[in-house]
Order: structure tokens, then C-alpha cells, then sequence
């Protein structure tokens, strides 16, 4: 079984290092840039990388894009602020495949602590795959691999370095997640009311601090479960702001 790792970069000069480093083992590593303007290039390259520049075209698409161009049918797909565990490298260079997608547990790092509640964990995540029966969805938000096959998980950690501060996380809300998760519900015909602009907040935080146990994560966990509730006040505001145009 010969292995192709692909991750897709953007200015990622700080991260992409330790990323291909955790993915030395695989046959080939490829990176997909979507015309970085900072080192990453060069520094994905030094450490032997095979470099495409691809121009930006959606996450599910450009992840697909990365797919395509590997030279293995068996794709370890990783992003730049992610990392594969030494548990998780020995269970996949130790694996004699008898399904055609495996399901990873992700765990997230928040305020230099792992996550183990609020719904951030396991987080399983289709990454290891035969591309002859797999794929990546093509969505504006929360890309996943459909699988047309035998579906079957492994137990290492994909160690996940997504947030690097509170000032970055209200960004990636406010500039990313929250529009193009409004834009989504929209073009599927999804609607909202001012009844749940007012409450999706309260109801997200109850449900990730509370429900699922956010708490046991100490003031990290109430910090995400704050940063849930503000997601879901916004794509809710930004999806009626959609409505009315």
C-alpha cells in the first residue's frame, strides 16, 4: 500500500513544517498552494514536498483538486494546522486495509489544552481513504469525504492546532465560518426568523457548555462555548440579512 499525503496550504509558513514532518512516512507528500504570498513554498519544498499552485477554489473542491493530482490511489489527507500522532502513524504503517475509508478521532488544542467535551471530541474525520471509492464533497463549509464503500476507524489522534488565540478565533468566526455558513443554509433553502436570532446563542452555548459538557474543560471550555453562541447569533443575523436582500 503506497501512500500519498496531501495537504492544501495558504500562508502557512509557521505551521506547514511540523505538518509534513508528521506525514514523513507516507510515499508522497503533496502540497496544493493556493498562491501563498509568504515562505510556505519554500519551506514545504526544502522538506521534500511536491508543490502544485492551484489557485483558491472552495476547501471541498481544492481538497479534491489534491486528490486528483496525487500519484497514490491512498490518500492521507491532512490540513496545515493539523498533526498526525505517532499512535496514529503506527497504526496506519501497520494497517493491511480491508476497507475502503478509515474514520480518525481529531483532537483539537485550545489555550494549550487538549478538548475533550463540548462536542470537540472524538470529532471523527474520514482523512485516510482509496480515492477509487471515495471523495470530497463539494461544500462552502465543514467539507467531508463521501465514501461509496466499507467505512472502518482507527484509534490515533489527528492532533489539531486550529485556534492560535481568542483575537483569531472571533476572525475565523466573523470572517470565515459564520458567512459561508449563512451562505450555505441559504442556497439550501434554509430560513430564519428574528425568534431565532435571538435565541440561537443561548441555545448554542446550553448546549455546549452544558449538554455536552463543555464545563469539564475548564475556562477553555467556556470560551468555546462562548465563541459557539456568538457563530450562531451571527450566521442566523447574516442569513436574514440574506432573506431581505
Amino acid at each position: 500500500m503506497q501512500i500519498s499525503a496531501t495537504i492544501i496550504t495558504f500562508n502557512e509558513e509557521e505551521k506547514i513544517a511540523d505538518a509534513i514532518k508528521s506525514v514523513a512516512f507516507a510515499d508522497e507528500i503533496l502540497v496544493v498552494d493556493s498562491e501563498s504570498t509568504d515562505k510556505t513554498r519554500e519551506i514545504a519544498e526544502s522538506l521534500g514536498a511536491k508543490i502544485i499552485i492551484q489557485k483558491w477554489l472552495g476547501f471541498g473542491k481544492q481538497k479534491q483538486f489534491a486528490v486528483e493530482a496525487a500519484t497514490h490511489d491512498w490518500i492521507l489527507s491532512l490540513d496545515a494546522d493539523e498533526r498526525i500522532s505517532d499512535e496514529l502513524k503506527q497504526e496506519i504503517i501497520n494497517l493491511s486495509p480491508k476497507a475502503d475509508a478509515f474514520k480518525i478521532p481529531r483532537l483539537t488544542f485550545y489555550l494549550n489544552r487538549p478538548v475533550k467535551h463540548g462536542g470537540w471530541y472524538p470529532d471523527w474525520q474520514i482523512r485516510f481513504f482509496n480515492r477509487n471509492k471515495a471523495s470530497w464533497k463539494d461544500v462552502l463549509i465543514h467539507e467531508s469525504v463521501e465514501v461509496a464503500g466499507k467505512t472502518d476507524k482507527l484509534k490515533g489522534d489527528i492532533l489539531h492546532y486550529s485556534v492560535e488565540d481568542m483575537g483569531h478565533h472571533h476572525r475565523m468566526i466573523g470572517e470565515r465560518y459564520a458567512p459561508l455558513a449563512a451562505r450555505q443554509m441559504f442556497e439550501r433553502g434554509r430560513r430564519t426568523t428574528k425568534l431565532k436570532i435571538y435565541t440561537a446563542g443561548f441555545i448554542a452555548f446550553l448546549q455546549t457548555y452544558i449538554l455536552k459538557a463543555g464545563f469539564l474543560d475548564g475556562f477553555a471550555g467556556f470560551c468555546i462555548a462562548c465563541f459557539a453562541a456568538h457563530h450562531a447569533f451571527l450566521k442566523h443575523l447574516l442569513l436574514w440579512e440574506m432573506q431581505k436582500k
